[in-house]
């Protein structure tokens, strides 16, 4: 306890060095541990850049969905062309084949429970 109190007392009688403790105590304050402190303003900023790159992407969205309104009301041909990819309608006259991407083994689940 007396080392501790020696060296207190040693550096209250330095002057230089009360300040450059004052001094690293406030840089240390004002840049990390402040709520208003320069790394979350770095923070802050990454995230406003984010969102805004997310405003642009909705913007894109929205300006193509209104484009594709303004032809739906447009066009006839257009809202037929959608009905027949997006939901499968057709004609009276017309027949529909959908084709599937999944991979096909070539094996049957009969000819799997009949050999065993």
């Amino acid at each position: 306890m007396k080392k501790i109190k020696s060296l207190l007392l040693r550096v209250y009688h330095v002057k230089a060095l009360k300040y450059i403790v004052v001094t690293l105590i406030g840089i240390l304050v004002i840049g990390f541990i402040d709520e208003n402190s320069i790394w979350h303003h770095i923070v802050n900023r990454q995230r406003i850049s984010e969102l805004q790159e997310e405003i642009d992407r909705y913007n894109l969205q929205n300006a193509n969905d209104q484009a594709q309104i303004k032809q739906l009301d447009s066009d006839p041909k257009a809202i037929k062309k959608i009905a027949r990819e997006r939901y499968f309608m057709k004609a009276d006259d017309e027949d529909i084949y959908v084709l599937s991407d999944d991979n096909y083994t070539g094996k049957s689940i009969l000819n799997d429970e009949t050999t065993e």
